[in-house]
């Protein structure tokens, strides 16, 4: 656009028109939805959106546009530093952040953004596994202070469970759905044998442990994440063994999903572990940059995600946590972008509100 020589004397005003100009230009072309798996195979899952930070779930205001523009700061507004772990709860997100040593809440329903464990006795060093139970709990895995810290889901702390004498390096957690049990992943290290799963009551008292370490069923290595499954059964990703294992709830051995390998159905480096309301297991696979489902008898159905530099829908270099919320949406986290990708079912409408069951 040529603009006129007195206006070139008025830098703000030739800006503002260059503005005006480029919101009447013509609107780029829709973006083709990303279906998983590709055509002519029937569509499961689209990408539905990516997270990044407040801005995602709080409507900016003018007000917050006018500070944003005078003093830099990013659209993403309080974005992730290096997210490690997500649990949706009902279409409020929480995303550990080890970097910025809290947890973010995006709550969808109430349309707000706040942050859990930065101040007092319940703050946070750093926040790695997480999880909810249904009576209105945060389970957090703090893996300096070496300890799980519980809060209310708005944020309030209740208490502590564990300690350094117990756990040695934790990194997951499970809660079965009255809270009765929590299930701790030891991650253990090369010299250590505490790869286990520590089990505690809801008063904090240590119950048994799941595990030692080995190759044989029911033996972990370096395990990292774990998941309880409506039946019961805790899920847990045996990274060392390129697994995952299959516990009761009292830590007898049920079975064994995947081996090692390149083809689906196998894994590389087994990571981040959900389970949704059909018994669908979602299980992370760092070293492929993907997730693979499988049904609750173990088959592979599907994976979704690719290695790529660039970063964009269905991109990741570092991919860690996952979970599955009560309307059926994924939430995947990557390390190395800084984000959540969410999938939605096929069979869910894309205006349906996030969290909101199904009916």
């Amino acid at each position: 656009m040529r603009l006129p020589a007195q206006w070139l004397r008025f830098p703000w005003a030739a800006a503002f028109l260059l503005t005006v100009a480029a919101c009447a230009a013509p609107e780029p072309p829709k973006a083709v939805e990303i279906v998983y798996p590709p055509a002519p195979e029937e569509p499961r899952y689209y990408y539905d959106r990516t997270l990044y930070g407040s801005t995602n779930v709080k409507p900016e205001t003018s007000t917050d546009r006018l500070r944003r523009f005078a003093t830099g700061q990013s659209e993403r507004g309080r974005g992730f530093a290096k997210p490690f772990d997500v649990r949706a709860d009902n279409g409020r997100i929480f995303i550990s952040d080890t970097v910025n040593r809290r947890v973010a809440v995006l709550d969808f329903p109430q349309q707000r953004y706040y942050e859990i464990g930065t101040q007092g006795v319940g703050r946070l060093a750093k926040p790695l596994g997480l999880t909810t139970d249904a009576q209105g709990h945060l389970y957090v895995v703090d893996g300096t202070a070496k300890r799980i810290l519980v809060y209310d889901l708005e944020g309030t702390y209740l208490k502590s469970i564990g300690t350094g004498e117990i756990l040695s390096r934790p990194s997951g957690i499970a809660v079965n759905p009255d809270g009765s049990r929590i299930y701790v992943v030891d991650t253990g290290g090369v010299s250590s044998k505490d790869h286990t799963i520590h089990v505690f009551g809801p008063d904090g008292k240590h119950l048994f442990n799941i595990g030692t370490r080995g190759k044989e069923d029911g033996n972990l290595n370096l395990p990292l994440m774990a998941a309880m499954a409506p039946d019961g059964n805790l899920y847990v990703s045996d990274s060392g063994n390129f697994r995952v294992q299959v516990f009761d709830p009292d830590g007898n051995f049920v079975k064994t999903i995947g081996s090692i390998g390149r083809r689906p159905g196998q894994f590389s480096h087994p990571k981040g572990i959900a389970v949704d309301s059909d018994g669908r297991i979602f299980i992370v696979d760092s070293g492929f940059a993907n997730f693979q489902i499988f049904d609750n008898q173990g088959q592979i159905l599907l994976f979704v995600g690719e290695r790529n530099e660039r970063g964009g829908p269905g991109q990741y270099i570092l991919p860690s946590g996952i979970s599955v919320d009560v309307d059926g949406r994924i939430y995947f986290v990557d390390q190395f972008f800084r984000k959540v990708d969410v999938f939605r079912p096929a069979a869910l409408s894309p205006e349906a509100p996030l969290g909101q069951p199904p009916g």
